[in-house]
This record gives structure tokens, C-alpha cells and sequence, in this order.
């Protein structure tokens, strides 16, 4: 198992810096974000992509994941990132998200990075229900699985408090008709607790359709609000000793946007504690190429 973190902490810096001090600090890996100010991919021009291509190189850093949740550079008043949504009834609005999730994979493919990251539906809108939005993301998200199946690219759903797929019994329900090699689940241990899915409870069950891990701590208010792990509630040495049962040996990233205003601290924190967890359970520590 791999550490790596997520680059949308790093919104107040440009991503050549971001890459700087994330490898600085010690991780493996880069989650990148497929958003504004790193790596939006609509309009990128060949020559922004070899830039990124080269920062990320020259760092040592591998990318762990695209992050194709966020997409703050619509700049939605509702929300900065959940919107525009898979489920929105305007289907003009959604196809927003459709089309950035094509260009998402189309990048991954160009970057050499085995999958996105996308939000599970979007919120309910009033009148809306579960079984129509449940149709309205499958008719959205197949197109996407086709580009995602040409590109041998994993296109990986992630379940969100608040929005359509919140549990992991509604992620099986969803995905049961679906036949794509290129479809999976990003386990988010955090997302899990806030819904009372208690982490450690749940590898196992999900592991045939986990493909990455995000990890960040919650009060045990079991709100919907990141924090460095270990200083929540989440029971990270019995979490991450379920993981290795399953043999998983891939990515776990931490994601902690809510700490732009100094993210440094939280990732220096949050890899210090995870390397001790890691260590205990017999993992042994390694560094950046």
C-alpha cells in the first residue's frame, strides 16, 4: 500500500508548487485534480498537458488517481463542486458533467493515470425521485463507460453524504446491471463513517469492487467535515488492517481540501500518523522514486 494526497488541498497554489511540496513532504503519490487551478482538462493545450506531464515527472511523484468529483471551475452558486450534477433535471446542465467526465478520462489516458473519480449521482432535486435520478445516471454515466472501456481507464464512483449514492448497498444496487470491466468503487473510509458505515465493517464486503481508497477522519458527530486522520473517530489500525486482509497493495490517498489555508501542516500530520498505522500492521515504509 501506497500513500499518496490529493491535490485539491492545494487550491491557493499552482500546481508546479503543489507537486513541489507534496513530494517535499514525503508521499509516493499525486491524486490530481481535474479542476481549476491544476488540471482542467476543457481547452488544455498540448502544451499545459506536457507541463503537467514533466512537473509531475521531475517530482518523482506517481499519479494516484484524477479527481473529476470537483468542478469549481463552473463556479455553480448551489455548490462549488456537486454541481453541475449527473441528475440534474435540465439535461443541458448535466451534460456538462457528462462532457467533463470524457474529457477527465481522456486526460488519465494521456497522463498515464489508471482512473477518475466521479460523484455518485447528484442531490435530489424537489419532486425528484430516487428511481428516476437512479435512470437518469445510468443513461449519463454509459456513455462515459464506453470512452472509459476504449481507454482502459477505470471510471470509479464514489459514494457522497447528501447526494444519490451514499451507502454501499446503494452503490451494489446501482452497478449490478452494469457490466464494465472499467467500473469501481473509491472506498472513501470518511464518506463510509458519516453514514454510519462504520469502515472497517465494510472492506471486505466491497473489496471485488474497491479500486482506491480515499482516507480523512471525522468527528464522531459522524458530520460531513474532513479532518487529519487521527483526529477523529474513524478506527484507522482496525480500517487499514482490514484493508490488508484483502491483499489490497494499491493507493490510499488522503484527501483534506477543507484545510487550503495551510494544507502543508495537515499532509505533513496525516502521512506521519498513517506511516506509524502502516508500520505496526507490518507494511513496510517506502519512499519517492
Amino acid at each position: 500500500m501506497k500513500l499518496a494526497f490529493s491535490s485539491n488541498a492545494y487550491l491557493r497554489y499552482t500546481l508546479k508548487e503543489t507537486v513541489r511540496r507534496i513530494a517535499e513532504i514525503g508521499y509516493e503519490g499525486i491524486e490530481l485534480l481535474a479542476d481549476v487551478p491544476h488540471a482542467w482538462p476543457a481547452g488544455m493545450l498540448p502544451e499545459q498537458l506536457e507541463e503537467i506531464r514533466q512537473t509531475i515527472a521531475d517530482s518523482g511523484l506517481t499519479i494516484s488517481n484524477i479527481n473529476a468529483f470537483m468542478m469549481n471551475a463552473v463556479a455553480d452558486p448551489r455548490q462549488p463542486y456537486w454541481h453541475p450534477g449527473w441528475t440534474d433535471p435540465d439535461p443541458h446542465y448535466r451534460a456538462i458533467r457528462r462532457e467533463h467526465t470524457k474529457r477527465a478520462l481522456k486526460l488519465a489516458a494521456q497522463l498515464g493515470a489508471p482512473h477518475i473519480t466521479t460523484e455518485p449521482g447528484g442531490q435530489l432535486a424537489p419532486g425528484q425521485s430516487r428511481a428516476d435520478a437512479s435512470q437518469i445516471f445510468y443513461d449519463e454515466l454509459m456513455p462515459c463507460l464506453e470512452v472509459a472501456e476504449q481507454l482502459g481507464v477505470g471510471l470509479l464512483i464514489e459514494p457522497e453524504p447528501d447526494l444519490l449514492i451514499e451507502r454501499f448497498d446503494e452503490y451494489l444496487e446501482f452497478v449490478e446491471r452494469i457490466d464494465s470491466p472499467q467500473l469501481g468503487l473509491n472506498f472513501d473510509v470518511g464518506h463510509a463513517y458519516c453514514v454510519g458505515e462504520d469502515p472497517q465493517d465494510w472492506v471486505a464486503k466491497m473489496a471485488d469492487h474497491t479500486v482506491h481508497y480515499h482516507l480523512e477522519d471525522i468527528a464522531d458527530t459522524r458530520i460531513h467535515q474532513h479532518m487529519v486522520p487521527g483526529q477523529g473517530a474513524i478506527d484507522f489500525p482496525a480500517t487499514l488492517r482490514e484493508i490488508q486482509k484483502t491483499g489490497y497493495d494499491g493507493w490510499l490517498t488522503v484527501e483534506l481540501y477543507p484545510y487550503g489555508v495551510s494544507p502543508d501542516p495537515a499532509a505533513r500530520e496525516a502521512r506521519e500518523f498513517l506511516t506509524r498505522a502502516l508500520r505496526d500492521l507490518g507494511v513496510p515504509e517506502t519512499s519517492p522514486s
